[in-house]
């Protein structure tokens, strides 16, 4: 049986197609979103000093066909295993002053089974209608099988300001650990 929480070997790493190069310094929209908690939450207003939000493809689980050839294409394989590092972390993160987000655009029914089977601590935003590809953040998406799915990218913000972009996202495990030592770098 696959373990979903590890990464395979030889995975295709993405390259960096320059398609989050705009990000870095721009304020986050008070676009809100639907999270697995039931409630709504703002990109513009969070409590910490620093927002962790990190965008994946989709997460595998029961019932959930992944695409043909998933672990083909460059970034898409790892969602798992990086909200388990998120998850393993998250009172790291918490102490760092830091709001952790993880968002995707399959269905918030997917992301609430994932939450609970994975024991997610924080919130899931669900961005299924895929505003966030919109002015002004334009995040990066491919499409596999008629389904558009944002691209792996982590956006890390002071007091709703991007002050960093993690962009390819590889390996997707390890992302987690890099976000905290650029918090702490910044501390």
């Amino acid at each position: 049986m696959i373990d979903p929480t590890h990464l395979p070997a030889n995975l295709p790493e993405p390259v960096d197609d320059g398609a989050c190069e705009h990000l870095n310094g721009l304020e986050l929209p008070p676009i809100e979103l639907l999270s697995t908690t039931g409630t709504v939450h703002s990109l513009h207003d969070v409590s910490s000093r620093w927002l962790v939000l990190y965008v994946h493809p989709r997460t595998g689980g029961p019932g959930v066909t992944l695409p043909e050839d998933w672990d083909l294409i460059p970034g898409a394989r790892g969602c798992t295993p990086q909200s388990c590092a998120f998850r393993d972390h998250h009172a790291e993160l918490q102490s760092l002053d830091a709001t952790v987000w993880g968002l995707s655009a399959q269905p918030i029914e997917e992301q609430r089974e994932f939450v609970d089977r994975m024991h997610i601590p924080f919130p899931l935003l669900n961005d299924s209608a895929l505003r966030l590809i919109e002015q002004p953040l334009r995040l990066p998406t491919f499409t596999v099988e008629g389904l558009t799915l944002y691209k792996r990218v982590t956006l890390i913000a002071d007091e709703a300001r991007i002050s960093r972009v993690f962009y390819p996202v590889f390996p997707p495990d390890r992302n987690a650990s890099e976000v905290i030592d650029y918090l702490r770098s910044r501390s």
